[in-house]
């Protein structure tokens, strides 16, 4: 709980602004450091074009509900404005394409930037998912069977893999990652947060190999990282969050954070607010009244 989203992203409208609580919990995520800037897609850009000029794929493991959304819509708009070449675009996830068929019959609830985009996009012929054209690219393709997946998997051609999870701990990226990963042609991305001991972490921090599915694979591949798309708000955006409020809460339980970054939000809060903050514990009880 406690977790707030992000102002200013293009797929969910900003946090609503709320005035008054008795008792408030609030996500300490990033409650040490402000996110990178959003640079229009620059980075993102640069890695794609450079990864399918070197004939390689791109690995994105994302998260299946939400930052797969927002990844799609950035590809969607740099192959609109000619910033990226018209390759394959493959979903590699039942979650995540659930998900996608979720948000694309809600459209009017979304963020008035996907929205736009959207109706402005010129029609695809995509193949039998016309009504995710918001997201889509010319060669957008949702791969649903186990055997489906295998094929992108196994295929050579140069192209785009989004596919959960998002910090390589299981599911289906874990065979794109063990079919890539020994290729110095191909690029893995990752665009959310990697938590400590993960596959991602190791991956980000530099790992010459990992252990995928009991078999040791050499890295190879270029490992990228882009912080920009995180769906937790930084400490900047918490704190304008709770600019909203015309009074302090009783108390501030501050969650979903690390000892670090939690600790640092806590001091802010109470040095900016004056407000009284608490931090508490692994199954620690805390008694309201």
């Amino acid at each position: 709980g406690g977790d707030l989203g992000r102002y200013g992203r293009p797929v969910l409208p900003d946090p609503e602004p709320v005035g008054h609580a008795d008792w408030l919990l609030v996500e300490s995520t990033y409650g040490n450091r402000v996110h990178e800037p959003d640079d229009n897609g620059d980075r993102l850009a640069g890695i794609i074009s450079d990864t399918i000029g070197r004939q390689g794929k791109v690995i994105i493991p994302a998260f299946a509900i939400g930052r797969v959304e927002e990844v799609l819509y950035w590809i969607r708009e740099l192959e609109d404005a000619g910033r990226i070449p018209k390759v394959p675009v493959f979903v590699d996830s039942p979650m995540a394409v659930e998900a996608l068929q979720m948000y694309a019959e809600r459209l009017h609830e979304l963020d008035a930037d996907i929205t736009a985009s959207a109706q402005a996009a010129p029609q695809r012929a995509v193949r039998g998912e016309r009504k995710l054209c918001a997201f889509c690219t010319s060669r957008f393709e949702t791969v649903s069977s186990a055997e489906q997946s295998k094929e992108v998997t196994r295929s050579k051609q140069p192209s785009i893999v989004v596919s959960a999870s998002g910090m390589a701990t299981g599911g289906r990226v874990l065979h794109h990652l063990k079919a890539t990963l020994p290729g110095g042609n191909n690029t893995v991305l990752f665009v959310g947060y990697q938590a400590k001991g993960t596959r991602g972490a190791q991956l980000v921090a530099g790992a010459t190999e990992t252990k995928i599915h009991g078999e040791l694979v050499p890295v190879a591949a270029r490992i990228e990282k882009i912080d920009s798309m995180s769906a937790h708000a930084d400490i900047d955006e918490v704190m304008r969050w709770l600019g909203n409020f015309t009074h302090a809460p009783t108390a501030t339980f501050l969650v979903h954070g690390d000892d670090e970054p939690m600790a640092a939000q806590a001091a802010r809060i109470r040095k900016d607010l004056k407000w009284n903050v608490a931090t508490p514990a692994w199954k620690e009880t805390v008694t309201l009244g």
